[in-house]
Order: structure tokens, then sequence, then C-alpha cells
């Protein structure tokens, strides 16, 4: 469909000839001179069976996601604390060395 269609040899215009008609008259030559093949219609989509349900493949289901959840929520809360953990050894080093500064200062 996308791919150039090329006219056969011996309707293929000859070398330096031109497919305008001069206008000397009213003649109109067809903008497509191609050969075009009937629409055809779009196949049908391949259908799927659809997917079945069953109680033990639901339980199985509901366990993974079940599973998911809690892994995903125990990383996320690791990741929460080691923030919290870093935060407050960082406020801590900056209450020592405040303290240090402070000490150098009054001596």
């Amino acid at each position: 469909m996308f791919t150039p269609k090329i006219p056969p040899p011996d309707t293929a215009p000859a070398p330096g000839t031109s497919l305008v008609q001069p206008l000397t008259g009213i003649t109109h030559t067809p903008a497509c001179t191609c050969h075009h093949s009937p629409s055809v219609a779009p196949a049908a989509p391949v259908s799927r069976p659809a997917v079945q349900l069953t109680p033990g493949s639901l339980l199985i289901a509901a366990a993974g996601g079940t599973a998911m959840v809690l892994i995903i929520g125990t990383v996320l809360v690791s990741m929460l604390l080691a923030t919290a953990i870093t935060a407050a050894s960082v406020a801590l080093c900056a209450v020592v060395l405040r303290s240090l500064f402070n000490n150098q200062k009054g001596n």
C-alpha cells in the first residue's frame, strides 16, 4: 500500500518528455495515471480469549498484590528512616561543632 508503484516499461514516458500538455487547447490530462487497486477492507482484529479467573488464581493474585504492597511499603519506610537518621546525625554534628567553636572564642 505504501510502496511506490512503478509503471510498466511500455507506458513509461520517454526521457526528456513531459506529461503536461501545451496550453494550445482545452484538453486536460488526468492528474493520476496510475492504476489503483480496489480498496480492501482491513483485516479483522485477532480475537484473544478472555481471561478466566478461577477462585484459586484470584487468591494467588490477591496474595501476590498483598506481598508487593508489603515489600514496597517496607522499602519506602526504610528509606524514610534512613533519611531521618541522616538528618539527626547532621544536626548533632552541627550542635557539637557549634559548641566547640563557642568554647574557642571564650578562651
